[in-house]
């Protein structure tokens, strides 16, 4: 039989409340056979801490591009070019705007922007952030580039408004992913 290598993810995890979804998100990663490294910005640490994601994905979790890389390379180089795949979710409007206009001031977006893998994006934001047309243009920009977007889903917001804005659910992010690598069902081809 032959043994497949397992996918590796970079996940990115950004200051939203969905941060809790992305902790989902990579257990059902995990639980799928994937390799899982995942990058926070500094905003995603005041919703939850590193060591959530550190515990559930068994490595190390990046947040400051400063940070001591565990090799020679730096640390965003290191995982743009480990990443099979590089997932963000949640994507704040802030984060999408640098992805759309190649800034890289954080692990995140420096990370993003070395990459050669593919780059899925589950924005979540207040409705009239989404709505908004400089989001909506950054969302096509990034589109325009090959990324891969899951629409905010409409419902009920932490802020109490009721649109879309909301971040999709971790299986749907997960069963995105898988499509865009060209996986199966148990991230094999």
């Amino acid at each position: 039989m032959k043994q497949t290598k397992p996918v590796e993810v970079v996940l990115g995890v950004t200051g939203s409340i969905a941060v809790y979804k992305a902790a989902e998100l990579a257990r059902l990663m995990i639980k799928a056979g994937w390799s899982v490294h995942v990058v926070m910005t500094e905003a995603a640490t005041r919703f939850v801490t590193p060591l959530t994601f550190r515990t559930l994905s068994r490595n190390p979790v990046g947040v400051s591009a400063l940070d001591d890389p565990e090799e020679w390379m730096p640390g965003h180089v290191s995982l743009a070019e480990r990443a099979g795949i590089m997932v963000v979710a949640p994507c704040t409007a802030n984060v999408l705007a640098k992805l759309a206009h190649g800034l890289a001031d954080d692990l995140l977006t420096a990370t993003a922007l070395a990459t050669r893998a593919p780059l899925l994006i589950a924005p979540a934001m207040n409705t009239g952030m989404w709505d908004h047309p400089a989001t909506q243009a950054n969302l096509a920009t990034v589109r325009a580039r090959g990324a891969g977007i899951i629409e905010a889903a409409a419902g009920e917001l932490a802020c109490g408004a009721n649109g879309p804005g909301r971040m999709a659910e971790p299986e749907a992010i997960l069963e995105a992913a898988r499509r865009m690598i060209g996986h199966g069902q148990h991230g094999q081809s």
